[in-house]
This record gives structure tokens, sequence and C-alpha cells, in this order.
């Protein structure tokens, strides 16, 4: 199986600090917040990695590959300009297009069972599956309105949430996916407003609640906060 770790965004929000280091590099405990994705993936026996990345950054990633991983057969994806997060999906469908696959934000950090979510998505048949975690502020994200285990309504970054259940960015995919995407539309295309809503409104899109750990690194408060908070 493999995994798809998104790591390309520029982190605007954490300007100027992510002029000089990508958000995926930024320490978390002594630690860049990209390898407790990797070992995420790799301690739950995921080891066929892909990591998608910003051209502008790339010398930045193959630093962090030469100190952290060097031996390990990662595959680099590189976004000449930005793409979103559906188009990183897309330029990369090379690497997961046969197979079903994880893909997450590179930006956060998140304890789930990869196991379980594995199991729940093969059990509903779903090509998309969410996991989800409750949130006290859910209109800074994409919020999921549920019917039993399907996520009836996919809403990004609501005024008003109808619920507190938001998307931890960490996502099963099947290859069926790919049939979503428009090629004759922009190369820029975000999971969040492109893919999301309409499965939903097929009923192709379900969710799977967890407890676990999660942490958004996005801002100056929210690094801050899994800075003190998050149980390395």
């Amino acid at each position: 199986m493999k995994a798809l770790i998104l790591a390309g965004g520029k982190g605007t929000r954490l300007h100027p600090v992510t002029l000089e280091t990508p958000k995926p590099l930024l320490t978390v405990r002594k630690k860049p917040i990209l390898n407790y994705l990797v070992e995420l993936f790799l301690e739950q026996g995921i080891y066929d990695i892909g990591i998608s990345i910003s051209a502008e950054h790339k010398e930045d990633f193959h630093w962090w590959y030469r100190r952290w991983w060097r031996d390990y057969p990662f595959r680099f994806f590189e976004e000449i300009e930005p793409m979103g997060t559906w188009g990183a999906l897309i330029g990369s469908a090379h690497f997961v297009r046969n197979e079903e696959f994880f893909v997450t934000n590179g930006d956060e950090l998140k304890r789930v069972d990869l196991k379980a979510m594995r199991e729940f998505h093969r059990a509903h048949g779903a090509p998309a599956t969410i996991a989800l975690v409750e949130h006290p502020e859910p209109k800074n994200y994409g919020v999921a309105v549920m019917d039993g285990q399907r996520i009836r309504e996919f809403v990004e970054k609501p005024e008003h949430p109808p619920t507190n259940l938001i998307s931890s960015g960490l996502y099963l995919f099947t290859p069926e996916v790919f049939a979503y995407h428009d090629f004759s539309r922009p190369k820029f295309a975000m999971l969040e407003h492109d893919l999301f809503p309409k499965l939903a409104a097929e009923g192709k899109l379900h969710g799977f609640p967890y407890r676990g750990q999660w942490y958004d690194c996005g801002t100056f408060e929210r690094w801050q906060k899994a800075i003190e908070e998050w149980d390395s």
C-alpha cells in the first residue's frame, strides 16, 4: 500500500518563517512535522511513501532527506507552481493510480489507527474516506455533515458550521477518484472544494471519526499549541 504526503503549500500564514523553511519542515519537539507523518505510515506497515513538494523549496527537502532519511527510498514529486491539494494529487497520480492509497496534508500532526481506517474504508466500499476529528472551532476547517457513516455534505470553512466534525487532513482513496478530475480546467484544484462536495452529493464519501491526537500547525498560534501539547 502507498501513501502520499502533500508538502508543497506556501505556508503564507507563517510568513516570514516559511519564506526560509517550508511549513512541513518546521519543528515540533525538536523534529520536523514531516518526520511525524512519515513515522505514522512506517510504524503501521506502509513503506511506499511519496512526498509532493514545492520546486521552490526542493533544496530544503533534499537537505531534510539527507539529514533524517538518507537511506530510505522516498519518491519526491515537484510542484513547479502551486497546484492545490487536488492538483498535487493529480500530479502524482502515476504513483498511486493502481491501488488504494492514503493521502495526508503535510502541516498537521495526527495519531490514527490506519488499519482500522482501512478496514472501515473497505467495508463501506466508497472511493474516498476522510478521517474526522471533533474540534471546538470547526469554522476554520472543512466540516462534515454525517448521515450514518456517510458524509452527506462537506463544507469548507463555513461561517456557521453545521457540526463540529472536521477533516483531519488524512484520506484513504481508491483510483476511482481520478475520474472526477476535469482535465480541461486549470491545474490548481483543491480536494476540499473540487472533489469532496461532488463525492458527498453522490453518496460516495465516508467519514471515519477518531479520537487520537490531532494538531494543525498552519498558524503561529496553532503551531505553538502543537509544540506545547503534542505527546511525542
